[in-house]
């Protein structure tokens, strides 16, 4: 699997904080904590959909996507995860996965659009990137 010639997309480097890489993708967690909401951005240039991805990756994408769900579930005791790879506002291929409540501002309506985003108090954050790291092992 090379990365070589792969850069993270603009928008994303901006609506986003590094937590680290896997395998394949990079783990980043969205500016935003009105949710806990990671994304998956597979290290590989000129890639849009899954299927662009050979199956090798695909299926270390798929390993990838159920390890970070798993990890932001125990470490979130969210009622619902949701996941989705939709691009039509950023084409490089990024997968989306969200911790839902019940309680939150879009409950049970899709996040996009629900809620100004919230800045993240510093000290949450770090206790939330130490705990999704513990459980990932990410490099």
């Amino acid at each position: 699997m090379n990365s070589d010639g792969w850069s993270l997309h603009p928008q994303l480097e901006r609506d986003t904080i590094l937590l680290g890489d896997m395998t394949l993708s990079r783990v980043l967690i969205i500016k935003d904590a009105n949710y806990p909401w990671l994304l998956l951005v597979p290290r590989r240039p000129a890639i849009v959909e899954i299927i662009d991805l050979d199956e090798v990756e695909q299926a270390q994408l798929t390993v990838e996507i159920a390890r970070v769900s798993r990890a932001l579930k125990d470490v979130t005791k969210c009622d619902k995860l949701n996941v989705a790879a939709l691009g039509n506002a950023v084409p490089q291929l990024h997968v989306h996965i969200i911790a839902r409540r019940k309680t939150d501002k879009a409950w049970p309506k899709p996040v996009w659009g629900a809620a100004e985003p919230l800045t993240h108090d510093t000290a949450e954050l770090g206790r939330f990137m130490t705990a999704m790291r513990k459980k990932l092992w990410v490099s």
